[in-house]
């Protein structure tokens, strides 16, 4: 997760206010300096001197075990390493002391080789409620229609007759990461989805601490190889094989773990716990396919190459697909190609003229999805950017917003290629264990190349989404002047899908001295001559709760394209950042943005998808029907004229798939 500052604050006042308009109050602490009322804050602060004192005393006798049994030295790939911590294990006094200590100190997953699964800076705060939530809140917060299982915590997409198959990594025992277990959910239209039995469980020596990321890739003769990584009993990271039992099933129900797992282990120079998520394959001239899996050796970022003619033996290349230096450990690595003209999206193997290549590596450092586009040479397997300077992990992000562990996949039904992120949580495990679950996708999108700029990605909500539209309500050259914020009466707000289009005359204005953009960084708050600008959604009638998404042009040429989330809730347990880039916008085009809402979650594209941005916000006031939404111009020198259409969205049809029916996989279901 993305090193945050829950406690964000800016102090600029709203000034020139048009007595017309409610002003746009600028942040104190947790919204206009209102403390949420808490009946029981002298029983939590006797109750946190009492835990101080319980992990002070556990953390003395950890530290006079170690001094009996010598310094516990880190993990590594060494069988003496592991046997020394077995044996430490084994002493069930240090084996609490050790869990104090770790709860206090090292995010979840951390110590078993994968990304962090729960907020960074762990604290005694983490161990109670961010805020005196009620059921009716944590009701509100569960999305309408992003996917998310039924309950507790989750994280290789394909299509198959008929169906998209959504294969995610999922706690059947609680809200939050472990006993990772690959869920499967089916979809006739990637909205609308059925909860299938498992698919795979974490039942062999090699897979017995957690089944996680894989792919899955089709073979010419129809076959379907899913690799996967897995965790062994000694938490090493290898790489399995799994196959349908039934191709005729399109419903691919039953999955078989194959005889010859491990099919891949780490080789040498290659961590233990840094070799994982292999990518869907591609097949290359001379008949033998090809995947990437992401690595690092010391601070570099890696991709290693493999390549197979039957999926169960391989042969490491010598050399590396692609290596960033400084970017860490690369994680959930995925490469496919762009056609640089087409409107359709490829097939994993395709190249030619024509053709670039995307390289995406999540940072495990960072929490951060980057990604860069540039030649694939086929001739030795590796990989260059276009523009070294925007390189993978130093440049581009798919998403600026709370958004990991991305992946894609071809649909050949559409010929599109889909993309998937995961979307995790900002507040604490106590919050999720209290809610009963956890984390979401986000919506499906397209990606195609933006043959305008030829510099980005383009990513769009699948038009799928449409399907769920209801009434909607249009608006023409609304006005809003300087310092203004306008109320956009459209009943509901919780469930939305908004375009908006903007207009500003910027002719003949200069910055003003002292009132420079400094790009997104300072909120919605931060006042200049050109912005910022956009809607406010999810607020409350007193604007003490509200999230912005907007523009900020920093000069006739440079524009922002932002999400403020400091003043999202009043709860002060959770993180709350400003995130935002800037946004190519080219000659004669209007600043213009979509923005999906659903509950907690509001996903915003700017510039037709140039820059995207994933919020997860926890409202404690502007639930339900006290939601409402704004347009706002806080800038100084320039008049806004807004064009949106905006539009109720119906709830997708989520619910288990009922196999006690007669189910006719080959006839058209209805859901």
């Amino acid at each position: 997760m993305e090193s945050i500052n829950p406690s964000h604050t800016a102090t600029n006042d709203i000034e020139e206010v048009n007595d017309d308009y409610t002003p746009l109050q600028s942040h104190t602490g947790a919204g206009n300096g209102d403390t949420p009322p808490n009946h029981g804050r002298s029983i939590k602060g006797f109750a946190v001197i009492i835990g101080s004192i319980v992990f002070f005393v556990s953390l003395v006798a950890l530290i006079n075990i170690d001094n009996q049994t010598g310094t516990l030295q880190q993990e590594s790939s060494s069988a003496t390493t592991r046997t020394t911590v077995e044996e430490a294990e084994n002493d069930k006094s240090f084996n609490r002391s050790r869990e104090i200590e770790m709860s206090f100190w090292m995010p979840r997953g951390v110590a078993e080789g994968v990304s962090a699964k729960s907020n960074p800076n762990p604290s005694l705060s983490d161990l109670e409620l961010s805020y005196n939530w009620t059921n009716a809140m944590f009701s509100w917060q569960r999305t309408a229609f992003h996917f998310q299982p039924e309950k507790n915590w989750m994280n290789g997409p394909l299509y198959y007759k008929g169906w998209y198959h959504l294969f995610y990594q999922y706690n059947p025992e609680s809200a939050v990461w472990g006993n990772i277990t690959w869920g499967h959910a089916v979809s006739r239209d990637l909205i609308h989805w059925l909860y299938l039995p498992f698919a795979m469980v974490p039942d062999h020596w090699y897979d017995v601490n957690g089944v996680w990321t894989g792919s899955a890739t089709f073979l010419p003769d129809g076959q379907i190889v899913m690799l996967y990584t897995g965790s062994t009993n000694e938490s090493v990271q290898v790489q399995n094989l799994a196959y349908p039992a039934d191709l005729s099933d399109p419903l691919l129900l039953k999955w078989v773990k194959s005889d010859k797992n491990p099919v891949l282990v780490p080789p040498p120079g290659i961590g233990v716990k840094d070799f994982r998520d292999p990518t869907t394959a591609w097949i290359g001239p001379d008949g033998k396919w090809r995947l990437t899996m992401g690595s690092k050796v010391n601070t570099t970022g890696i991709s290693l190459v493999y390549t197979t003619t039957d999926f169960i033996s391989y042969e490491l290349l010598d050399r590396y697909l692609h290596a960033v230096p400084g970017t860490g450990m690369w994680e959930c690595v995925d490469f496919y190609p762009v056609s640089i003209n087409g409107s359709n999206g490829l097939d994993t193997s395709v190249n030619g003229p024509g053709v670039k290549h995307v390289l995406k590596a999540s940072l495990d450092d960072t929490k951060v999805d980057h990604y860069a586009i540039g030649t694939y040479f086929v001739g030795n397997d590796t990989w260059i950017p276009d523009n070294p300077k925007e390189d993978v992990g130093i440049g581009l992000k798919l998403d600026y917003g709370r958004y990991y562990a991305s992946k894609t996949f071809y649909d050949q039904n559409k010929e599109r290629r889909i993309l998937w992120g995961w979307i995790n949580e900002t507040d604490t495990e106590t919050d999720d264990l209290a809610k009963g679950w956890a984390s979401v996708q986000t919506i499906p999108r397209s990606v195609l190349f933006d043959a305008k700029t030829g510099t980005n990605l383009l990513q769009w909500p699948v038009e799928e989404i449409e399907s769920l539209r209801l009434s909607s309500n249009e608006f023409t050259d609304v006005v809003v002047e300087p310092g203004s914020v306008v109320p956009l009466d459209i009943g509901s707000t919780t469930q939305l899908d908004i375009l908006a289009e903007f207009e500003v005359d910027l002719c003949g204005l200069e910055e003003a001295a002292g009132h420079a953009n400094n790009g997104c960084g300072g909120g919605s708050v931060d006042r200049s001559t050109f912005g910022p600008f956009g809607l406010l959604v999810l607020a409350n009638d007193a604007l003490s709760e509200l999230t912005p998404i907007y523009f900020h042009p920093s000069t006739k040429t440079n524009t922002y394209f932002c999400a403020d989330e400091t003043r999202s809730s009043k709860a002060n347990g959770v993180f709350k950042q400003v995130y935002g880039s800037e946004v190519p916008v080219l000659d004669g085009e209007k600043l213009s943005m979509r923005v999906l809402v659903d509950h907690s979650i509001v996903e915003s594209f700017g510039q037709g998808g140039r820059r995207v941005i994933t919020s997860r916000i926890y409202p404690t006031e502007a639930i339900y029907g006290a939601a409402r939404l704004f347009l706002f111009n806080n800038a100084t020198g320039v008049t806004l004229k807004a064009t949106l259409k905006i539009w109720q969205l119906n709830s997708a049809f989520l619910h288990p798939f009922s196999l006690n029916q007669t189910h006719n996989h080959q006839s058209k279901s209805t859901i």
